[in-house]
């Protein structure tokens, strides 16, 4: 204790140099602990999106743009499925419950979903959770729309509002279906998923603002009012992908492989959990390449660290022989320069931990609101605490190299020098 005593007030001395050292280790750890959350989260909230699901049925494309678009509303259909085919496959005697999805709308940048009321009843995320209500209840009729949490925060609207849904899922959009808006009856719990940020509307509410449009147009002269629109047959003749529950899962695969086989229509049948598992695979290069890069970030801090406490040896030669003439043997300056590094390592890594909680506090709303990730201010996981470990490891066997130089020094060496 009473070197690293000593080690405390030598740093205070050079109070300049050793807040420069302190400034570049923790930058360099909060980097290396803001992405290692980052990453991990972003894996926790697409795991956490869909819960309970067997099987996500879409048309034939490949497996990860199914589930992107479908779970996650990133991308775009190749294809539809025709309603006929969809009933058949729900007609199942092994299905449980089915959730239609229809896409390709939106509303001010957020997606519009075309469901059921089944999607309150059977859409689970996070270990089987079931979605709940923050205020309002689900859509009853063709004109209301049940909106998640951040796309109800985001644009500030409350139950009984009317919103204009346009076509297409750009952010901007110039074709809109003003004439005939749909009324907010329900807004979500957030749920840290797609759901947060998606406007749930009826499957015969997407047929209704559809008709008398072909191919994404609206016909000059076949204008439809709302009300004229519900004196139609609003069932849909098509759907962009499904959500399908099993009465059993031994049944999956011998469900999956009938869907995938089915003679109609060319479909595809997919599993969550491998469709996910193969995203991450996918992803798995730029994760490590990105782990790798920060490492090498922390990996230059230490050495800028080495490389001042070496260049800073000559100037206090003097320093350590005074030292050794009052008493301090070869042993006590090794341990005088090692502990000025652990010091230095420590009190970086509690900096860098500092401006990692206060980044988080900050831009925790924002990432949340804009890509859907929920960054959770929670104590060091133990991978975390198992880098900080490296860190604080490394940052003391980076002393032991300046360390045995001063060791090396002799008083005599000390004492003949001029100043």
């Amino acid at each position: 204790m009473a070197i690293l005593s000593l080690a405390f007030k030598s740093l205070l001395n050079r109070r300049f140099t050793a807040s420069l050292i302190l400034l570049s280790i923790a930058l360099s750890v909060s980097l290396l602990l803001g992405v290692e959350r980052l990453r991990v989260e972003s894996r926790n909230s697409f795991a956490n999106t869909i819960s309970g699901t067997d099987l996500v049925v879409g048309a034939r494309s490949g497996a990860i743009n199914l589930l992107l678009y479908s779970v996650f509303r990133i991308g775009d259909a190749t294809n539809n499925i025709s309603w006929s085919s969809y009933r058949s496959i729900a007609d199942h005697p092994k299905v449980a419950w089915t959730i239609p999805l229809s896409l390709g709308d939106s509303h001010m940048g957020f997606r519009v979903l075309g469901t059921n009321r089944d999607y309150f009843l059977h859409y689970r995320y996070s270990s089987k959770r079931r979605l709940s209500f923050h205020a309002g209840g689900p859509f009853e009729q063709v004109y209301q729309t049940v909106l998640g949490y951040e796309a109800a925060k985001a644009l500030n609207y409350r139950i009984g509002q009317r919103i204009v849904i346009a076509h297409g899922t750009g952010k901007t959009s110039f074709t809109l279906h003003e004439d005939k808006p749909f009324e907010v009856v329900g807004i979500l719990n957030p749920t840290g998923t797609p759901v947060d940020r998606t406007v749930h509307v009826p499957l015969e509410g997407i047929e209704a603002i559809h008709q008398g449009w072909i191919a994404g147009r609206q016909l000059a002269g076949l204008q439809i009012s709302a009300e004229q629109a519900l004196e139609r047959d609003l069932t849909p003749k098509a759907l962009t992908a499904f959500l399908v529950g099993l009465k059993s899962k031994l049944a999956t695969f011998q469900v999956q492989r009938e869907i995938n086989d089915y003679r109609k229509e060319p479909l595809l049948a997919i599993l969550p959990g491998v469709a996910l598992q193969q995203l991450w695979d996918l992803m798995s290069v730029a994760e490590n390449a990105l782990l790798v890069v920060t490492a090498l970030v922390v990996t230059i801090g230490l050495v800028g660290m080495l490389t001042v406490m070496l260049a800073g040896l000559n100037e206090r030669r003097r320093e350590m022989a005074i030292l050794r003439s009052v008493g301090a043997r070869p042993r006590h300056i090794l341990l005088l320069v090692t502990g000025e590094s652990l010091l230095l390592s420590l009190v970086g890594i509690a900096i860098g931990l500092l401006l990692l909680y206060g980044g988080l506090l900050v831009a925790q709303p924002y990432v949340e609101s804009h890509f859907g990730l929920y960054l959770p201010i929670t104590l060091p996981a133990p991978r975390e605490w198992f880098m900080l470990g490296l860190v604080g490891t490394s940052g003391l066997l980076i002393g032991l190299i300046p360390g045995y130089r001063a060791y090396r020094y002799s008083l005599a060496d000390g004492m003949n020098i001029r100043i």
